[in-house]
């Protein structure tokens, strides 16, 4: 948990969010609760595109439950079929914004992930809740975890298939992160394809590869269709990681910052109130796996969001570090450190072949200040320092102080495939 500081509120700020309490204040209320004249958002209604996952919830519930119009604005979710389409249409203006993967929104900013275009990230959307699936066959072969993912692929050598959601993506990092933790160069060892999230069952039942990384609650379905087992939870990777980011361009935030605000204040307080205990749970599952949204059946959803998790294999625990929307204030911040990270990572595996300004890009494409309003309208808490320490799965502490140093410490690199 990291050290929280209450942020001042402004008398007019403290008026507003007076009015801003649980979801379902009066139509009288409403119009008082978002900031007026020149503070108003300049653009009201705003298309945000998701990815049919469980962490796409926030956007969501923030316009089911109308918590949107307490802020000014009306939230359009907008379902679409893959990263690189929501990343088409946040390039050229189709959608505002998006629930969107960290390393898509610098990749796009670095010019490594399609046209290069300056972007922002405005908030985090979620903490946790991913998982790297194996196939049932490799299980059955004793693939249980990466260690003994390693050993079967040193005994019976093939062409092995991992699939990830996004080239510069989270999932991407992810998966290849934990192969190389293990000895598996993702480059050398494996072949890597990209596949979207609501494919990934499909394609591994009918036998295109033998893991994946993505987000719930494909997971849980690979369990449930009994074609997969979870070899490792992304939180096990790395407790707390970023995930998600609510993400649009820069110049959306320049034209629009009242609007920008707007928007994440309305999904913070969606996240609060989603993470505020069992009954909301059960009703932000029951909502999101609707047709409109994941598609899936609701018990596909509802168990790993309450940290209830099984392995496939007769393994059940109960995981604390599960998926977060909020988790008392310390899910929404925009950490500079762990924008850096992607950096490193892309470094790491060849995506940019030079040492970037890893801080000064951070600073451009995360909106801290425009955060902290933000924060300051939805009556949460923000962190004192932009930066954190996290301990991964191989025990290297991240904290963003030296991201060259970092960047260059790992023994399993793109240059290392060679």
């Amino acid at each position: 948990m990291p050290d929280l500081l209450k942020t001042k509120l402004s008398r007019r700020s403290v008026l507003q969010a007076v009015a801003v309490g649980a979801a379902g204040v009066s139509p009288a209320l409403r119009t008082a609760v978002y900031a007026q004249g020149s503070d108003a958002p300049e653009k009201k209604e705003v298309k945000i595109g998701f990815i049919p996952l469980t962490d796409c919830a926030s956007v969501v519930m923030a316009s089911v439950l109308g918590i949107d119009q307490k802020y000014g604005v009306k939230i359009i979710p907008t379902k679409e079929a893959s990263w690189a389409g929501v990343r088409d249409k946040l390039v050229n203006g189709e959608l505002d914004m998006a629930h969107v993967l960290w390393g898509l929104v610098y990749g796009v900013h670095m010019g490594t992930a399609g046209p290069k275009k300056d972007m922002a990230v405005l908030m985090n959307l979620n903490h946790n809740g991913q998982a790297i699936t194996l196939s049932k066959k490799l299980a059955d072969k004793g693939a249980v975890d990466g260690a003994s993912l390693a050993r079967v692929m040193a005994a019976d050598r093939r062409e092995y298939t991992f699939a990830q959601t996004f080239p510069t993506g989270t999932h991407a990092m992810w998966l290849y992160y934990w192969l190389a933790a293990y000895g598996i160069h993702p480059m050398k060892d494996a072949k890597i394809i990209t596949v979207p999230p609501p494919q990934m069952v499909a394609n591994m039942r009918v036998g295109n590869m033998d893991g994946f990384c993505v987000g719930e609650p494909w997971g849980h379905r690979a369990i449930m269709d009994g074609i997969g087992i979870t070899a490792v939870t992304t939180q096990d990777i790395w407790r707390d990681h970023p995930e998600k980011a609510l993400g649009t361009t820069a110049d959306f935030v320049r034209k629009y910052p009242n609007t920008a605000r707007a928007v994440t204040a309305a999904i913070i307080e969606a996240g609060k109130w989603i993470d505020a205990g069992l009954q909301n749970k059960n009703r932000m599952a029951e909502t999101v796996a609707d047709k409109a949204y994941v598609n899936t059946s609701v018990d596909a959803i509802n168990q790993r969001i309450l940290g209830r998790y099984q392995n496939g294999l007769g393994r059940t625990w109960d995981d604390p570090n599960h998926m977060k929307f909020f988790n008392d204030g310390s899910v929404n911040f925009p950490y500079l450190s762990d924008g850096m990270w992607f950096l490193t990572q892309h470094k790491r595996w060849g995506l940019v072949k030079e040492h970037p300004d890893y801080l000064g890009i951070a600073r451009q494409i995360n909106q801290v200040d425009l955060y902290k309003q933000a924060a300051a309208a939805a009556r949460v808490p923000v962190p004192r320092e932009a930066m954190r320490s996290s301990k991964m799965v191989d025990g290297v502490v991240w904290d963003g102080k030296d991201p060259r140093k970092y960047a260059e410490s790992f023994k399993v690199n793109a240059a290392s495939a060679a």
